[in-house]
């Protein structure tokens, strides 16, 4: 999504007018009904596949029936038939779970969690009536058709999501937002919407208190159309179908519920954005009181429940790893060896989980010595007062360590930091001292959870980040932490390494 938007001179222009901004303007709300009836099909297709895929896998073609009690021998069900049934009702089960909502799809794990959730019920719930009517079901057939329909399922919207995204890039199937607000407010959302293409919101156009119609706000390039009472026919002129109410002290009483009261039921929605930022659905609860919807926000903690978890996850998926990777860490480390002389493996001092040192391991892909280039280094590219320490086209590194980088084989050994404790799989990159002590007091946030192999800023951009996005990352991480956000990180992880960009350190 561009930054700029062309400034609109009147509010009498066409909603075509209006619209332009650079971009191609998206369809109306009807890509929401589209894009779930695609949805819909294709999942209907996958599990077809998956169900009688499995079945012929498991009986052949052989007319095999579901064992009934005695009590209804004369009654046969082939598999056949109880194939299509399970289609069905897991047809059903996606659709009452609301995993094709377009609030959910594009965007974060909550479309990946209700599909999940929607099928594990559902199996749970043919596992009872089963026992409950003595039904005899083959257990292998339920075995693998959950597993693959499940997976089957997540990799279908996964290839969707990419096509979604990719739309969405150019200002396809996204909500068209009008912003109302105070003009500070809207330009804060603003950016962070323009910044998120992929979250589907296409902002159009805002009204604010001034009202200057021909205007911008500044540093958006978003038209003003309006002052807040303009709300309605902005929405004509704009062809917006979602109104976000970015602040309320300007507005007067009553007035977002007269707002809601204009908009067309099923087309067109509201939403309220509050001054709050990057904390997460788990950590936010509304309980309506006397007609006010209060917004509690949970204080950010870790459990002990939730540390047992995280420390049991790491341990066995760290584990797997090793095992798995082991001939890559061999040739590696053969690789490392034969052509640059030194250790094998670089150990350096980062600050761990509480401001704690430990030796974080790293296979060597530097020269012997590189630590004590590297501040005159910062002082030649002007960066030795950043708490991030980045060398652009680092002459310490050697040929095979450029390589190693690139595809991150470097880090493998922090698998064993990670089996000792000192780190986990997912969490911030932990610094050096002299990196820490530049920490400013909402950095030091950073070293409340244990630092990780990967976090969330490396698959959000790795290195070619700025440090103050890095920190506002990985803080949301550290306060909004849940097992789906570490597989999530994790699987970005992989795509990352597979496609690599810059490394990170």
């Amino acid at each position: 999504m561009n930054a700029t938007h062309t400034p609109i001179r009147s509010v009498g222009l066409s909603t075509t007018e209006a619209g332009s901004s650079g971009r191609t303007a998206p369809p109306q709300a009807s890509w929401r009904k589209q894009y779930a009836r695609r949805l819909w099909f294709s999942d209907l297709f996958v599990l077809v596949w998956s169900v009688y895929g499995t079945q012929l896998l498991w009986f052949g073609f052989s007319g095999e029936t579901v064992a009934a009690p005695d009590d209804f021998q004369a009654v046969q069900i082939s598999y056949w038939t109880a194939s299509a049934v399970l289609v069905v009702v897991w047809m059903w089960v996606l659709s009452l779970m609301d995993s094709r909502d377009h609030r959910i799809v594009g965007t974060g794990s909550g479309e990946y969690i209700r599909i999940i959730d929607g099928s594990l019920r559902l199996f749970g719930g043919v596992a009872i009536v089963a026992f409950l009517l003595r039904v005899d079901i083959a257990r292998g057939y339920l075995l693998i058709a959950l597993p693959l329909g499940i997976a089957m399922l997540v990799v279908e919207r996964a290839l969707w999501r990419q096509w979604l995204v990719a739309n969405r890039s150019m200002g396809r199937y996204s909500a068209r937002v009008l912003l109302v607000g105070s003009e500070q407010s809207v330009s804060h959302i603003a950016r962070e919407l323009t910044r998120a293409p992929r979250a589907g919101y296409f902002v159009v156009g805002a009204c604010v208190p001034t009202g200057l119609v021909g205007a911008s706000i500044p540093g958006t390039g978003v038209p003003i159309m309006g002052n807040v009472d303009a709300v309605k026919r902005a929405i004509e002129v704009t062809g917006a179908d979602t109104v976000a109410i970015t602040s309320t002290d300007e507005l007067p009483p009553d007035k977002v519920k007269e707002i809601s009261w204009g908009l067309e039921a099923g087309r067109q929605h509201l939403i309220l954005t509050p001054s709050i930022v990057d904390i997460a659905g788990p950590r936010i609860h509304i309980r309506p009181v006397s007609g006010l919807p209060l917004i509690h926000v949970e204080t950010p903690r870790f459990t002990r429940g939730q540390r047992y978890v995280k420390r049991t996850f790491d341990l066995i998926v760290a584990g797997v790893i090793v095992v798995l990777l082991s001939p890559v860490l061999l040739a590696v480390a053969v690789a490392v060896a034969s052509t640059s002389p030194g250790p094998l493996l670089y150990r350096q001092q980062r600050i761990g989980l509480n401001g704690e040192p430990f030796w974080m391991l790293k296979f060597r892909s530097m020269r012997v010595g590189a630590d004590q280039e590297l501040r005159a280094l910062l002082e030649s590219q002007g960066t030795s007062e950043k708490p991030l320490f980045k060398i652009k086209d680092d002459p310490r590194i050697t040929p095979v360590g450029r390589f190693i980088r690139k595809y991150s084989l470097d880090e493998l050994p922090q698998l064993f930091n990670v089996l000792g404790g000192s780190m986990s799989l997912v969490g911030p990159r932990p610094q050096i001292a002299a990196e820490v002590a530049l920490y400013s007091d909402a950095a030091k946030r950073r070293l409340l959870a244990r630092p990780g192999l990967s976090g969330l800023w490396q698959v959000s951009g790795r290195s070619t980040l700025d440090w103050e996005d890095a920190v506002r990352l990985d803080l949301y991480y550290v306060e909004n932490w849940s097992l789906i956000g570490d597989l999530t990180i994790l699987v970005k992880t992989v795509r990352a390494v597979t496609s690599p960009g810059q490394t990170a350190s």
